[in-house]
């Protein structure tokens, strides 16, 4: 793999961190600025949708720019957006931090995962593209916990102040690694916007909302789950985000390599796995052992399905994919804080730190049945799939 993909891997580390490490330290944050947890879940929310607006919109500013050039310009605005996270004076600041850097997100992963794929061969490309993602779920393992640990140990301002500085090393890492890359002959806003006629690019896009909506409606609020309901401590909140890491790790691989192999059987097992993974996390949540095994198979389920869907949405976007995949990396955050809302508005309504799972569940199986529709419409007019490969492209939390 081209060194240029580690680059792309530590800008994504950072990101990663950014995005998922606080829901370690909602009881913190909430309890500094005296609101509810479900009130702080909205800097969840907040990301998310700052993540499905800023996608296109960076993406769009970025067909004038060099991808290279482009790329760090991201990772300057993510740096930016976590200090003033750190030093976040209201609740409302701290939410403006995090739109900010949830700015870079979408089409820092947009127009990463069209470099990786254009970096490797026609049969490697969602491999690459899980090369690229390593660094997200690398976050889960080690940066996330982190980050968990400082927050809880000397403050989650620190936290944030750590994570910007993980951005400076990702913007130098790409500084160094990537190369110049021209931009692509004819990428102009109209042709890119031709892809979004094809209605197997809307289906995938919806895909990827419910499915890893399922994910966050029920890891949102793991950490007051895990210390109301499954009776563990605090502290331990951060090697249960440890499993959900290498959960996700190793499902993002999976993912990948079969994906470039059997691409809709992987999302048929993956989808279908998550949602009765989901269904099941509302009993076994009152155990703790059973509860940590379905923290990580939720990470290693909902993060097998994220090469799949990336590609599919590359193979389908042929010609056109920069935008696409951007857009599609603001549908998994779509879905983020759909369930993120949904959850909060659960827990808000009564039922317990457990019913998101619920919600989860039955977002996931929404999506398993948008991807048997998706395949039972390609067989009818069968598309070309690996057309990815059709013009240079660059791509995407």
């Amino acid at each position: 793999m081209p060194l240029a993909l580690l680059a792309l891997a530590i800008g994504a580390f950072g990101i990663g961190t950014t995005e998922f490490v606080v829901m370690g330290l909602l009881p913190e944050i909430a309890g500094d600025y005296g609101v509810s947890i479900p009130s702080a879940g909205l800097l969840v929310t907040g990301y998310a949708i700052g993540v499905v607006i800023g996608a296109p919109l960076m993406t769009v500013l970025g067909t004038r720019i060099g991808r290279k050039k482009m790329l760090m310009i991201l990772m300057g605005l993510f740096v930016v957006g976590n200090l003033l996270s750190a030093v976040a004076p209201t609740m409302g600041v701290m939410l403006a931090g995090r739109i900010v850097a949830s700015l870079a997100h979408g089409a820092f992963f947009g127009i990463g995962s069209v470099v990786a794929a254009d970096l490797v061969a026609p049969d490697k490309k969602a491999g690459a593209i899980a090369t690229m993602f390593t660094g997200l779920t690398i976050a889960n393992i080690a940066g996330v916990p982190l980050g968990t640990f400082i927050g809880q140990a000397v403050g989650w301002r620190v936290t944030f102040a750590v994570v910007a500085a993980l951005g400076v090393v990702g913007l130098l890492g790409i500084a160094k690694l990537v190369p110049a890359l021209p931009r692509p002959e004819g990428a102009h806003l109209r042709r890119e916007l031709t892809a979004f006629r094809n209605p197997q690019v809307l289906l995938a896009m919806a895909m990827t909302v419910l499915g890893f909506g399922g994910v966050f409606a029920a890891i949102t609020y793991i950490a007051p789950m895990m210390t109301h309901v499954a009776g563990y401590s605090d502290g331990a909140v951060t090697w249960l985000l440890v499993l959900f890491g290498v959960g996700m790790f190793l499902g993002n691989l999976l993912g990948g390599k079969f994906a470039d192999r059997k691409l809709m059987p992987m999302l048929y097992a993956s989808l279908g796995g998550l949602a009765v993974v989901l269904a099941l996390f509302t009993l076994t949540a009152h155990n703790k052992v059973l509860a940590a095994v379905s923290i990580m198979l939720v990470g290693a389920l909902g993060f097998a399905t994220v090469p799949p869907l990336q590609k599919r949405v590359l193979d389908q976007a042929h010609g056109a994919p920069t935008l696409a995949s951007a857009v599609n990396i603001g549908a998994f955050n779509l879905g983020n804080a759909l369930a993120a809302w949904l959850g909060g508005m659960v827990i808000a309504a009564g039922l317990g730190y457990t019913a998101p799972n619920w919600v989860g569940a039955l977002l996931a199986g929404a999506a398993l049945l948008l991807a048997i529709w998706s395949a039972a419409l390609e067989r009818r007019t069968p598309v070309r799939e690996g057309a990815v490969t059709a013009a240079p492209v660059p791509v995407h939390h």
